[in-house]
C-alpha cells in the first residue's frame, strides 16, 4: 500500500464517527506523535474522507502538523467503509488483556530510564496499580534488603477500579509514606488492610 502525506486541512472527517475523542485523550496522541512520531497512517477514502485516524488527526491540529502520513483504501464499497469506521475502533477494545506481571516490569525498567510513562497512554491510576511509581525494591545494600517482600496478585478488570481508587485514596490521606517502607503503593495497600483488620477483628 501506498502511502500518501496528505495536508490535514484536506482531510474530510466523517460526520456520523461514534467513536468521542475527548481533550484528554487527543493531548495523549498528541503527546506521544511528538515524542514517537506519526508512526501509525491514518486510513481515508478516495475523496480524503478519514475512515481511521480521527483522534490522530485532531493531534496532528493540536500540533500544528502542515501534512500527514496517510492509506487510501479505494477498494472499500460504501458499505464497507461505514462498516469499517465502527469495527476499527471496536475491535481495538477486544483483546487478551495485559500480562500485568510482564507489564509491570517493562513499565518499572522504562521508569528507571526516567522515560515519561503517561507518554504511552497510561493514567497516573494505572500506572499505580502496576506498582511503578518507585520501581522495585528501594535501592538498599544487600543486608537491609532482608525487611522487605514483593507480592504480586491479579485482579478482575471490575475488581482494579475498586482497588485503584482505595489506593489513590489511601495516598491522598498521607498513607503512601512510612518509616519503613519508601515504596507508596506498599505503604496505602498495607494501611488499607491495617484499617480493615482492626475494624474486623
Amino acid at each position: 500500500m501506498k502511502v500518501e502525506q496528505i495536508p490535514t486541512e484536506k482531510l474530510i472527517p466523517y460526520a456520523r464517527n461514534a467513536k468521542k475523542h475527548d481533550a484528554s485523550q487527543v493531548s495523549k496522541l498528541a503527546g506521544s506523535i511528538r515524542e514517537f512520531g506519526f508512526n501509525n497512517p491514518v486510513l481515508i477514502d478516495a475523496q480524503n474522507g478519514i475512515i481511521a485516524g480521527h483522534g490522530r488527526v485532531m493531534a496532528a491540529q493540536k500540533l500544528e502538523l502542515k501534512d500527514v502520513p496517510c492509506i487510501r483504501l479505494g477498494h472499500l464499497t460504501d458499505t464497507q467503509r461505514r462498516a469499517y469506521i465502527l469495527a476499527d475502533n471496536k475491535l481495538a477494545e477486544i483483546g487478551g488483556g495485559w500480562d500485568e506481571e510482564l507489564l509491570g516490569l517493562e513499565l518499572a525498567e522504562l521508569r528507571d530510564t526516567n522515560f515519561d510513562l503517561e507518554l504511552m497512554g497510561f493514567s497516573e491510576e494505572e500506572l499505580g496499580a502496576f506498582a511503578v511509581e518507585e520501581s522495585g525494591m528501594p535501592e538498599l545494600s544487600s543486608e537491609d534488603k532482608q525487611p522487605f517482600q514483593q507480592m504480586t496478585f491479579t485482579v478482575h478488570d471490575e475488581q482494579a477500579e475498586e482497588v485503584l481508587a482505595a489506593i489513590t485514596k489511601a495516598k491522598g490521606m498521607g498513607h503512601g509514606e512510612s518509616g519503613v517502607n519508601e515504596n507508596s503503593n506498599g505503604n496505602a495497600i498495607a494501611f488499607i488492610c491495617q484499617s480493615f483488620n482492626r475494624a474486623n477483628p
